[in-house]
């Protein structure tokens, strides 16, 4: 199958005062309609400013210094704004952390929402209300002609954010890209929204790229898995074998550091140490100070390799046998 969307080498720099940021050094993956990709790491791992480099939206000293970006056949990177601006929103949406990001705080919901709609496509205004009107209550707002007249002032974070999904979900997108979008969220809501956008994803083909830390929301969603460290996929493969059998050292102390019932009363384990500076990454690999596991070996940078059973593993020294534990299964 074709995949809709095929990142390859790509590559995002900050050029500062201080040295180059290579917030993103060398990603690729690809995305087949239908299919959700779970991007996970720590704070700092590179995930938002992948998301960012996919619509065009970083801003200097940020710029996409090389790779490519290929969404239905398109060239992203070569795109100029215009091509961009009739994706963004239609074809491609974003769901930011922030929703302050994609809301005004000066016009009313229901303008917000019309808005979008009319910018992409000739309907009436009774037709665009009628369909804000849905996809609030998709979302779990009660009271939708109430709350459509209302200002984003007047909504608490939780609420803002679910109106910033409900005015992603307006044109049923072909891509979604969705930056942690429900930490704000009670787990109740939480559970509706991912229902919903799994129901989506199964009916019209819209594929979504999820970025998260959470290993537990996003091992129930996500088709599969990308794990990222310091601008790079270090592990990547289908959800279920990433959860139950990781491979880099990264990946199994994420999942370690998970609280689990059954280990109740004993301490979380835990990566020793810090996220790298950008301005300033560890010779070979970026996890070796980090890694119990590290030996002169892992002096050189380890390439992506690719493994059986569709699993990419980027590691001198991966691990073989599955978890004894696993808090996230």
């Amino acid at each position: 199958m074709t995949a809709l969307l095929d990142v390859r080498d790509l590559k995002t720099h900050f050029f500062t005062r201080d040295g180059v940021a290579k917030a993103v050094d060398g990603v690729s993956f690809s995305v087949e309609r239908g299919q959700i990709l779970g991007l996970v790491g720590e704070s700092g791992s590179g995930k938002s400013v992948t998301g960012f480099s996919l619509l065009g939206l970083v801003d200097p000293p940020g710029r996409v210094v090389s790779g490519e970006i290929v969404f239905d056949g398109t060239d992203l990177i070569a795109a100029g704004e215009k091509t961009m601006r009739r994706l963004r929103g239609k074809r491609i949406a974003m769901i930011f952390q922030d929703p302050m990001m994609t809301l005004n705080p000066v016009l009313r919901i229901d303008t917000q929402m019309v808005e979008t709609i009319l910018a992409h496509e000739k309907v009436g205004r009774a037709e665009a209300l009628k369909r804000a009107r849905e996809a609030l209550t998709m979302v779990g707002i009660s009271a939708p002609d109430e709350r459509l007249k209302s200002y984003p002032h007047q909504f608490s974070g939780g609420m803002r954010q679910r109106v910033a999904i409900a005015i992603a979900l307006l044109h049923k997108p072909d891509l979604i890209i969705a930056d942690e979008p429900t930490t704000a969220l009670d787990v109740t809501i939480q559970a509706q929204i991912l229902a919903e956008v799994q129901k989506l994803c199964a009916e019209t083909g819209t594929a979504l790229i999820w970025i998260t830390h959470d290993l537990a929301v996003v091992s129930g969603l996500a088709d599969r898995l990308a794990v990222m460290y310091a601008g790079l996929i270090v592990e990547e493969g289908a959800a279920s074998d990433v959860i139950e059998n990781p491979m880099h050292p990264y990946t199994r102390g994420l999942i370690g550091s998970v609280p689990q019932g059954r280990a109740h009363g004993r301490p979380l384990q835990q990566i020793r140490g810090m996220t790298p500076s950008l301005l300033d990454l560890p010779s070979g690999c970026t996890f070796r100070p980090r890694c119990s596991r590290a030996d002169e070996a892992c002096l050189a940078v380890p390439a992506l390799d690719t493994l059986p059973g569709e699993r990419r593993v980027r590691c001198v020294h991966p691990f073989g046998e599955p978890c004894k534990e696993n808090p996230v299964s």
